[in-house]
């Protein structure tokens, strides 16, 4: 007969053991819970608020691409309204002549010609009305045919009007979207540097402040020739802007954005050109090289074209860079260079 035994109790000492163990591993848990995150280094801070700014600015760019095409849809939807207005007014006017000409017929009677012949006094006078009747006839299937064409075209107008205020509200809804997008990544940007400490951010803003004054002075050193009268005029233009902030969707006079501030500047020289970073790309005639810009030329940044500044000469282009920063001067290489466009 098989015995039965009680399992041995865990002995004094193992007990002890898991328990200071597990009292171990709460301690641990609750300190790494209660542990103050790590302040990011500055190197670290700034690559995660230029990827942020980076994203920031391909919004803008977008936004105000949706902005241009809103302004467009609203003029073009407010014509053709006025257009079916104006139809609807034209279509009412032949409808009412048509109406007339119809309620005559039937005051004159349906009586038959030949009847009315034979019982006319006076047959060379029905004969004359007769051919007014007929006149008459063929002034209503004119009027009518008329009415038909404007019933087209008015039918016609209106389905692009509808179509054209269909577009403009998915237009004001993108719109919507690029600004709380760019909105976002600007408050991201901010939650990283609010995690810095007061010195490093100060050291930040020296770096860039050292940065600038560096590039600055590359350019007084260079004397690079202006691609044309109008490229010279626009790059002295913006060079009266250097200091003013970046803002989203800003074309001056005292904030941009990248390509607010290149069209602002040509616009003082006397030169429409349009108003996105994608557009102005293909405004002029594309320079490959970059030994061979002038001063005044656009430049091109990034395979999406988001980016676009004015070439200053030495290497150098003077631009509005990025959300948080001001119109300045930069190197060229400090980002990706697609290529000029001479306007």
């Amino acid at each position: 007969m098989a015995s039965h035994r009680r399992p041995k109790p865990a002995t004094r000492t193992r007990v002890t053991v898991l328990t200071a163990t597990a009292a171990a591993a709460v301690a641990l848990s609750a300190q790494a819970a209660n542990a103050t995150p790590a302040k990011p280094s500055v190197k670290d801070a700034k690559a995660k608020v230029d990827a942020l700014y980076t994203q920031a600015e391909q919004a803008t760019e977008k936004y105000d691409a949706a902005n241009e095409k809103l302004h467009t849809l609203q003029k073009d939807a407010s014509s053709l309204q006025d257009q079916v207005a104006r139809q609807q007014q034209h279509l009412n006017q032949l409808r009412d002549g048509l109406g007339t000409i119809a309620a005559s017929q039937y005051r004159s009677g349906g009586i038959d010609p030949s009847l009315q012949l034979f019982l006319s006094s006076n047959p060379d006078s029905y004969l004359d009305q007769a051919t007014t009747l007929d006149q008459l006839g063929s002034l209503q299937a004119n009027a009518l045919e008329q009415l038909q064409n404007a019933k087209r075209t008015l039918d016609q107008e209106r389905a692009e009007a509808t179509t054209k205020l269909a577009e403009l509200q998915s237009t004001r809804t993108e719109l919507a979207q690029r600004k709380a997008e760019a909105k976002s990544k600007l408050s991201q940007a901010q939650q990283v540097l609010n995690s810095l400490t007061q010195a490093q951010r100060a050291q930040m803003q020296h770096d860039d402040a050292l940065a600038a004054s560096r590039a600055s002075s590359r350019v007084n050193l260079g004397s690079a020739p202006a691609a044309s009268k109008y490229a010279a005029a626009a790059f002295a233009a913006a060079q009266t802007r250097i200091g003013d902030p970046y803002v989203y969707g800003a074309t001056g006079p005292s904030s941009f954005d990248c390509s607010g501030l290149t069209s602002w500047a040509y616009k003082q020289a006397g030169v429409s050109i349009p108003r996105t970073s994608q557009e102005q790309a293909n405004a002029g005639t594309r320079i490959y090289s970059m030994s061979e810009l002038r001063q005044g030329d656009l430049v091109i940044f990034f395979g999406d074209y988001h980016h676009v500044g004015l070439y200053a000469g030495n290497g150098m282009v003077l631009h509005a860079p990025k959300p948080g920063a001001s119109v300045r001067y930069e190197s060229i290489g400090d980002m990706t260079f697609e290529f000029g466009v001479r306007i």
